[in-house]
């Protein structure tokens, strides 16, 4: 499982404009592809909030793989966003430039999250996730139902 995460986690990297474009010939594959990389956003974030909360044991090597999981996915959803369609709300599209600027402020956030998994500081770490999760939450707030 963690070679497969990891073999996807390359892929993506390399080139998530040129497999966005290439995909996305309607709204369906645009759909599926921004659901997939938020699920797997949503599974990220979750494990490190139930350790940073306190709920299941802290495991700082496990913090590290999810924060650089989180680096690279954070940075997916928006390309599926080049292609109307799905339940999204209509404010997406009325302030797409306000959208994809909230989605670069949560990849910068991840990045600043992943640098304090690295230092190992927990309390660090904690203010990192505390950050990334409330503009996180700030965007379903306006933009998800």
């Amino acid at each position: 499982m963690k070679k497969s995460l990891i073999a996807a986690l390359v892929l993506a990297i390399s080139s998530p404009a040129v497999i966005a474009a290439s995909v996305f010939s309607d709204a369906k594959d645009s759909v599926e592809y921004r659901q997939a990389a938020f699920q797997l956003i949503r599974h990220n974030m979750a494990d490190i909030g139930d350790m940073v909360k306190g709920d299941v044991t802290y495991d700082a090597d496990r913090v590290k793989e999810r924060a650089t999981a989180l680096a690279t996915l954070t940075t997916l959803p928006w390309y599926g966003f080049s292609v109307k369609g799905g339940d999204a709300k209509a404010e997406i599209w009325d302030n797409l430039a306000d959208f994809k600027s909230r989605g670069e402020k949560l990849a910068s956030d991840a990045a600043v999250l992943h640098t304090a998994s690295l230092n190992g500081d927990q309390a660090e770490i904690r203010k990192a996730f505390g950050t990334f999760a409330r503009n996180c939450k700030a965007c379903h707030d306006k933009y998800k139902e």
